[in-house]
């Protein structure tokens, strides 16, 4: 047996155990090497389901109960193949879990949150048992996602307000329940621009024509090559039959169209195609789909 550097060790004989179930029990001297034994025998000893109260139990003896969870945490660590039968390890595992727990709640005891004091300049009005800050609330209304629950809250604030017996009034702020009226007619306002945006957007999803892929039953660079010279080589009173950018001109033959074997055609393969200087990944001459013969 391993041991781990415990540095209380709290244990008794038999004879003097105020709490038999629970108490690390030596009858020998009360050593290092006797106690980490007797603890891993009260480990294996005990059901799973009695590990919470064990361990409460003994944070209850110790005088530093952080130090005695890392070293029991240790003496695990340590011992880890007294638990290789599958019914010990789960033991094992229940304890790593009740260790992390605990110490999330011993360091969570220890950090707290410094409550902030709402300056006075932020108070609106104050009766008996509260103040009212719009500052606050407008802190709370912005950790909301729901519209209708910031409206429920900003109209439960109101008649709060209203049916107060308010003591002391801040002439430098607006009246609380007049902010929280102005903060809700807000929220109605955003919803009516954001639903006509929303409809303006379905308008014009509406309005185009759905389709799927074309596939293409040419070779892949005499079909783009087709566009390289509407693009590049035919004109019309001095302008490209098709007057765009190249990226353009990607953008519609890959989301337009698949190849001749019915796959996703590649930008980076349609760009280089369409660069004027890559004429050998263009179509020889005696290949070439000439266009300007068909005009």
């Amino acid at each position: 047996m391993q041991t781990a550097p415990f540095v209380e060790l709290l244990a008794v004989p038999a004879a003097l155990a105020k709490n038999p179930l629970f108490d690390i029990i030596v009858e020998d001297k009360i050593n290092i090497q006797n106690y980490c034994n007797a603890l891993i025998a009260k480990i294996l000893e005990l059901k799973q389901s009695q590990f919470p109260a064990f361990i409460d139990y003994q944070f209850n003896q110790v005088k530093n109960p952080e130090v005695w969870i890392c070293k029991l945490e240790k003496l695990l660590a340590n011992n880890e193949a007294f638990f290789s039968s599958k019914t010990a390890m789960s033991r094992y595992n229940k304890l790593y879990f009740l260790i992390e727990k605990k110490r999330t709640e011993l360091q969570s005891s220890r950090v707290k949150e410094p409550v902030a004091k709402t300056p006075k300049k932020f108070i609106n009005a104050e009766s008996e048992d509260r103040h009212f800050s719009f500052y606050e609330l407008k802190k709370q209304l912005d950790n909301i996602n729901d519209d209708n629950q910031k409206i429920l809250l900003l109209t439960k604030e109101m008649f709060e307000y209203q049916q107060a017996n308010i003591e002391f009034i801040n002439q430098k702020t607006p009246f609380y329940d007049a902010q929280c009226t102005k903060e809700i007619e807000n929220i109605y306002a955003l919803q009516k621009i954001q639903a006509a945006i929303e409809q303006a957007k379905n308008h014009n999803a509406g309005i185009q024509m759905p389709f799927k892929k074309m596939q293409i039953n040419c070779n892949l660079n005499q079909f783009i090559d087709i566009h390289y010279q509407f693009l590049r080589e035919l004109f019309v009173d001095g302008k490209s039959i098709l007057d765009g950018s190249v990226n353009d001109m990607v953008a519609i033959i890959v989301n337009s169209y698949l190849d001749k074997d019915g796959k996703d055609i590649s930008p980076e393969t349609v760009k280089t195609i369409l660069t004027p200087s890559r004429t050998e990944k263009r179509p020889k001459p005696h290949k070439r789909i000439d266009i300007d013969k068909m005009l």
